[in-house]
């Protein structure tokens, strides 16, 4: 309640929208239960012009993946972002488009509350809104949250609170930490953080400073460079239906499939990519374990086995998945050459580079890294042994994105810009990481990958004097701060 100058009260006023009726009902008895009065618009948020005179708006706006987000409603949250000069992706979740539009409901110096995904931080979709935020607001503070808020959501959430709408733009933002939704009323001390580039990916900012600096030292000096300085990371083939495209040498032998009819292949999954290589002997086991070595690819003219298997395929209706359906004919997969390296995406501890001396053809399961012809043989020899080092592991938590399941997510664009040593740098070391490669093999496939990670940290950054150990000392404790992170909501959420 807000006392007046004679002595009355005046009943705080909200407005509101809310599709979901249900729930309308509910907001508006939870504002008459805090002694304020509610009205609340049933209506799609995106259908509603806004009219720039409220001081504050607040929200938790729906959390909607592109994917179910289509049609008539993506096209009007798209259209109600680039009222504001925003432009969103197709691969833009809703809650974009709705930071965008709540904020044109703002008078001049109002307040933007809203219970966000952690999505913002570093999604690349999220680049104009996180430049949106920094251009038009005057302050702009985040609260970070160690814990899952919404566990049964699986989503990882923050607190975006902006002041002074239209006053900007702003150089930093002023961040806060707390545990969970209860340590709100006690937060720590912030951090002012300023990035260079508000539209880049703030994941930068859960960083010690401390570590960021030899990794920015590194990159100054020439040591360190992007991965596309070595090669082109791409997506794997869609087969459309990979239990009918993917087989197991024994499922091959059932089918009495002759070799011209197939090709190798990395096996559905990346969980068998945990070694420097994937080797013709690590197939042959692969294969007798069950696993799916070989892709279902006739010649142009299929043998009687084949013609039998595509029967059997358009019967079971194979041929109507979308992925078969558009293509000609639509058993035959659309190739992509073996790649030199084969790059895990999808990871509960890091992002691994596994040589592909199988020579085999790789799913959308992983990414391809094609290297440069000038550093192939180095490439294919050396960079997955140097890539194990704690600067990179450090840069792909930073540039990778964190699911709900603590799982670490690495794209093709975001690999491209993942810290690896140089060439000059791995060249310069050859002789002594060749050293300890099969060592750090044997680590890796009984599970040890920091005891792996530690022999390469010695023979790469410390023996050469690149760092010290006080900053190897910083970039790893950051970094096994973002890897616990991500695994403390997974627990979290179960």
């Amino acid at each position: 309640m807000r006392e007046l100058a004679d002595g009355e009260t005046m009943t705080p006023k909200v407005r509101g929208v809310e599709i979901h009726a249900r729930s309308a009902r509910i907001a508006r008895a939870r504002v008459r239960k805090a002694g304020g009065h509610a009205t609340i618009t049933g209506s799609d948020f995106f259908l509603l012009e806004p009219t720039a005179s409220y001081s504050a708006v607040i929200g938790n706006p729906p959390y909607i993946r592109y994917q179910e987000f289509s049609g008539e409603s993506r096209a009007r949250s798209r259209a109600a972002a680039l009222k504001a000069g925003v432009s969103l992706t197709g691969l833009a979740s809703s809650w974009a488009a709705f930071t965008v539009h709540s904020a044109l409901f703002l008078k001049k110096g109002g307040r933007l509350g809203l219970v966000l995904p952690a999505e913002l931080l570093g999604v690349n979709y999220a680049a104009a809104v996180r430049k949106f935020l920094f251009e038009r607001f005057k302050s702009v503070q985040l609260v970070l949250f160690t814990e899952q808020v919404f566990p049964e959501a699986e989503a990882d959430v923050l607190l975006l609170l902006a002041e002074g709408f239209n006053e900007g733009p702003t150089d930093h933002a002023t961040i806060y930490q707390a545990q969970d939704a209860e340590a709100l009323a006690s937060l720590s001390t912030p951090l002012r953080w300023a990035p260079l580039d508000p539209s880049a990916k703030w994941t930068g900012l859960l960083v010690d400073p401390d570590a960021i600096e030899p990794l920015r030292s590194l990159k100054q000096a020439g040591h360190f460079t992007h991965l596309e300085t070595w090669g082109d990371t791409t997506l794997g083939m869609v087969t459309g239906n990979n239990s009918f495209f993917a087989l197991s040498p024994a499922r091959v032998t059932e089918l009495g499939l002759p070799r011209k009819d197939l090709l190798r292949l990395s096996p559905p999954g990346s969980t068998h990519l945990r070694d420097l290589s994937l080797s013709a002997g690590m197939m042959r086991q692969l294969g007798r374990n069950g696993r799916a070595t070989w892709l279902f690819r006739p010649a142009a003219e299929p043998s009687a086995a084949a013609k039998a298997y595509i029967t059997a395929g358009h019967l079971a209706g194979v041929d109507q998945a979308y992925k078969c359906r558009v293509r000609t004919p639509w058993y035959r997969v659309p190739l992509l050459a073996p790649a030199d390296l084969l790059l895990t995406c999808m990871n509960a501890d890091t992002p691994r580079l596994s040589t592909n001396d199988a020579g085999a053809h790789h799913l959308n399961s992983v990414h391809g890294v094609y290297l440069k012809p000038s550093v192939n043989e180095l490439g294919r020899d050396l960079l997955p042994l140097a890539s194990l080092n704690s600067v990179t592991l450090l840069s792909a938590e930073m540039v990778g994105r964190s699911y709900g399941g603590g799982i670490l997510k690495i794209e093709p664009r975001e690999a491209d810009v993942w810290a690896m040593p140089t060439p000059s740098l791995v060249q310069a070391r050859a002789s002594e990481l060749g050293a300890i490669k099969e060592c750090v093999a044997k680590l890796l496939r009984s599970g040890n990958l920091m005891e792996a990670v530690a022999m390469v940290d010695q023979t790469l950054l410390l023996d050469s004097g690149l760092v010290t150990k006080t900053d190897l000392r910083n970039v790893r404790t950051a970094r096994t701060m973002m890897a616990t992170r991500r695994a403390s909501r997974s627990d979290r959420g179960r």
